[in-house]
């Protein structure tokens, strides 16, 4: 991100690590240790002209009440003069100075708001790690609140595929519903706010494999002993019966992976609907990138998907309607909001990171206004 844009502009940049799930970084973090890293990365000639930083590290594992396994990294350019972020606990803002880096201590860190959601929003899983990570910022009199998410996932690939919308799209929106009203409650001022992250939004997958399979036969397995449905195997009618799908709990592998990657997959956008029931309260910039997840963590197959899951858009960049009109305002004026994600040819783990890029333009109407230009990275 440091060659993101000319060496003259005022920047920052905002990430949540997801790249941090590819094998080979895994393998540095058990060498170094993540506050190492860290600290190796923030003294790097990379990063020299970020002189301030704050770094979110949730590590504290054996805490199953408040794990999250969450991390939000903020890298501040020499350039920007005057920055503040606000403290929850005495309710006012701070002027950043330097790099800091917290890891045990997130929950006694006032600079934050982490939240683990309860367990029984996903009884599956007996030890969810989903939460978030709320941090609020003040950029020359322009405040916002940066939230990092982790939703929950689609246990089964055969549970999904029962109803439309699926049981894990209601979980999901449950918990989102939860952080929306949790960061405009009564605590404090209400202010705009982007939340990004891993969603975990699928593709509607009964419509989907309906699509994908419409001219083909399904044939169903189930186990001997117990007869729960195992597999579903789609064959073509004809074609000498070719096997087109193969769909298991954690299985969904069909034959033509162009089709995700066709045109950056937008022809699957239509089945990407877990946004819609938040149209009112969440902004997203048109999708031109294919689908984030879940691609090969095998270095040599930077743009296969593994054929674990539906490739679907996972990793996001939402906004308040706020927050969308400070984003547009920057499109109208100055024409530079890219919302992409990195790393298309490269192995980056099993998400591919999304960022939003664009240029924060405070007191519209004011001539001499200065602009800031921002980078926020999922």
């Amino acid at each position: 991100m440091a060659g993101r844009w000319p060496l003259r502009a005022p920047r920052c940049c905002w990430s949540r690590p997801t790249w941090a799930r590819s094998s080979t970084t895994q393998k540095t973090f058990r060498r170094t240790g993540f506050g190492n890293f860290t600290r190796e990365l923030l003294s790097s000639d990379a990063m020299k002209e970020y002189n301030r930083a704050r770094v979110y590290l949730d590590e504290n594992y054996k805490s199953q009440e408040h794990f999250t396994a969450l991390g939000s990294f903020y890298f501040l350019h020499e350039s920007l003069k005057n920055i503040y972020q606000f403290d929850f606990k005495a309710k006012k803002y701070r002027k950043v100075a330097g790099k800091e880096i917290y890891s045990d201590t997130l929950e006694s860190t006032p600079m934050l708001e982490k939240e683990k959601f309860p367990q029984d929003y996903f009884p599956e899983c007996k030890w969810s790690r989903k939460g978030f990570i709320r941090t609020r910022w003040c950029i020359a009199d322009c405040a916002f609140d940066l939230v990092n998410i982790h939703l929950f996932h689609d246990a089964s690939n055969l549970v999904a595929w029962e109803t439309s919308p699926s049981v894990y799209s209601g979980i999901r929106h449950k918990a989102l519903g939860y952080v929306l009203d949790r960061i405009i409650d009564q605590r404090f001022e209400k202010v705009s706010y982007f939340v990004f992250g891993d969603f975990n939004f699928r593709l509607d997958s009964k419509s989907v494999v309906e699509t994908l399979c419409t001219k083909a036969t399904m044939q169903t397995v189930r186990a001997a002993d117990t007869n729960e449905v195992v597999k579903l195997i789609f064959r073509e009618s004809d074609n000498d019966r070719k096997v087109m799908l193969q769909l298991e709990k954690k299985l969904f592998d069909y034959f033509n992976q162009e089709v995700f990657r066709d045109n950056n997959g937008t022809a699957l956008l239509e089945f990407d609907k877990e946004l819609s029931v938040f149209k009112d309260r969440l902004y997203e910039l048109d999708i031109s990138f294919p689908p984030s997840y879940p691609y090969s963590e095998d270095a040599r197959q930077g743009e296969q998907y593994m054929n674990t899951r539906c490739p679907a858009w996972c990793d996001r960049i939402l906004m308040s309607p706020s927050a969308k009109e400070l984003v547009l305002r920057s499109e109208s004026e100055e024409k530079v909001v890219t919302y992409d994600h990195i790393g298309p040819n490269v192995c980056m783990g099993d998400h591919k990171p999304v960022f939003l890029a664009f240029r924060i333009m405070p007191g519209a109407g004011k001539p001499h206004a200065r602009v800031h230009k921002c980078c926020v990275v999922q």
